[in-house]
């Protein structure tokens, strides 16, 4: 039976951020399963630079749906879990649901990727604390208000923490992760 991966989004989530390491971690033989606030078909974004614009633009996505509600998840059945970016972390950081499932993943010091606007979940349960991480640059004082120390990079690798900026540092994302989470929990 392959190792699970819970891998945590929602609406207005980035569609790279989400299908990439999906993709990638089955690929590697792990089982991933998606959670939302509820199971649903959820609607991802995609963030793309525009000349003259002082921020990303936002379009619409690919849909996908997921497998199980925040409420479903036992976290003991997980190795690992995978935070995708985008906006959803915006509104996900106030499920009580969810941030108990990554407290749990901390806790027990399971393998966790972030990537993006993902590390804003994780400073909602003070998992930053005294941490080396990186995010989407415009965060960097988000993540030093959570106690971490940033740094604008395309990875960084923290024990079992391995965040990264978004999605053009995919490769670099998963290749660490994927060194971190052979270690702890290798597909057999």
């Amino acid at each position: 039976m392959a190792p699970k991966i819970l891998l945590v989004t929602g609406d207005a989530a980035e569609s790279l951020e989400v299908l990439y390491p999906y993709q990638r971690l089955r690929e590697e033989g792990y089982e991933v399963h998606i959670a939302a606030p509820e199971r649903k078909k959820l609607r991802f974004v995609v963030h793309d630079f525009e000349p003259g614009f002082d921020t990303y633009t936002e379009k619409p996505g690919y849909t996908w749906p997921a497998d199980l509600a925040f409420s479903e998840v036992d976290p003991g059945d997980y190795v690992a879990i995978v935070i995708p970016g985008g906006r959803a972390p915006e509104y996900l950081r106030n499920d009580p649901e969810l941030r108990k499932i990554l407290k749990s993943f901390f806790d027990a010091d399971k393998p966790v990727a972030q990537i993006c606007h993902g590390p804003l979940l994780t400073a909602a349960i003070d998992g930053l604390r005294g941490r080396r991480v990186t995010a989407y640059p415009a965060l960097e004082y988000d993540m030093q208000v959570a106690g971490a120390s940033f740094r604008d990079t395309e990875v960084v690798v923290d024990g079992t923490l391995v965040s990264s900026r978004a999605w053009p540092d995919h490769p670099a994302w998963m290749r660490e992760f994927l060194t971190v989470l052979r270690a702890k929990a290798p597909v057999i």
